[in-house]
């Protein structure tokens, strides 16, 4: 089990060697925070399959997204991409895995931990952020900011809240990978170029949050020259030393000296971070203004959702107070 906490990232530390790790997901993430009201970068619980048991002392306001992970709460669905209240000693569990590869559950007003470095994302490297630095074993007790004292649902385990979110919306879904050229591209022959932009790359079974390796025909450099370790990001796309390739994920080095021939727009992250070992990708250029207007699009979008959700759960509270008066 691979469970963390994770927010957007850890950022401005990179000079110092400390990358900024976060969600692999930073979309579905933000997504679970605006449905249940919190700010995009409050910390979530990232949960890969097979999914943990989620004993609840309190009762709260949650929201799933990114994969669908079957979960339960005393053994009757609960949606993904919609807003859930959980009541007090009621257990949240994953069943099956559906779709994708990991899973966000966010909690109404955040969850109650120490931040390192003006961030709650767990660094597993530096064993430091997150709950003690690393992820989530039975038996660990987290905190909630807010917990939902107030509300009570009676005889009900749970209650899904009447809105969802399409969560395609805002996101261009091509079934290409779009890439940014990088600085070392034209350090590839004609031939490879070619394979590059026309065969097909498989996620590698060695894998991980560091980095997808990607497993192909094998790529050629037109010449000898090495490189000095240079700046390195999440989506940088690397020529290793057997001709095959890596894209650097949230845990990604901060530095590193092997050929950078792209980069995956921003936008496309989330669905590269969803990826199972064996499926298939395929590159397609773009270009700067391209990659600019699809992240302000998406921008948008949260920025709608948040407003949106924050007004229907005000109207919902109101609502259940007035039953239990």
């Amino acid at each position: 089990m691979l469970d963390s906490i994770q927010d957007l990232g850890r950022f401005g530390y990179q000079q110092f060697g400390i990358n900024p790790t976060g969600c692999m997901d930073k979309y579905a993430a933000s997504v679970a925070n605006c449905l249940v009201g919190n700010d995009v970068n409050e910390a979530v619980i990232e949960i890969h399959f097979p999914g943990p048991s989620i004993l609840f002392e309190e009762p709260a306001i949650i929201a799933i997204t990114g994969a669908d992970f079957n979960a339960t709460v005393n053994r009757k669905p609960v949606p993904i991409n919609k807003p859930v209240f959980v009541n007090k000693n009621e257990t949240l569990q994953f069943q099956s895995p559906k779709n994708k590869s990991q899973c966000y559950l966010a909690v109404k007003g955040g969850l109650h931990l120490k931040k390192w470095l003006n961030s709650l994302s767990t660094n597993l490297k530096a064993e430091a952020g997150g709950f003690y630095g690393r992820r989530l074993l039975k038996d660990d007790v987290i905190e909630l900011n807010e917990g939902q004292h107030d509300l009570n649902l009676r005889e009900e385990a749970f209650r899904v809240l009447p809105w969802q979110v399409n969560e395609y919306i805002g996101v261009d879904l091509p079934k290409e990978i779009l890439v940014i050229e990088g600085s070392e591209w034209n350090w590839l022959d004609d031939l490879s170029k070619k394979k590059f932009l026309k065969n097909p790359f498989f996620i590698s079974h060695n894998s991980d949050r560091m980095g997808f390796r990607l497993a192909s025909e094998p790529l050629q450099a037109s010449g000898k020259t090495e490189l000095i370790s240079s700046a390195v990001s999440f989506g940088t796309i690397q020529l290793l030393p057997d001709g095959q390739l890596i894209i650097l994920m949230a845990d990604h080095q901060t530095t590193g000296g092997y050929p950078r021939l792209g980069n995956v727009i921003s936008v496309h992250l989330s669905r590269l971070s969803q990826l199972k070992t064996g499926e298939e990708i395929h590159f397609k250029f773009t270009d700067h203004q391209t990659a600019e207007t699809l992240l302000i699009k998406q921008q948008q979008h949260l920025l709608q959702l948040q407003n949106a959700c924050k007004l229907r759960l005000e109207n919902y509270t109101h609502e259940i107070r007035n039953e239990n008066d």
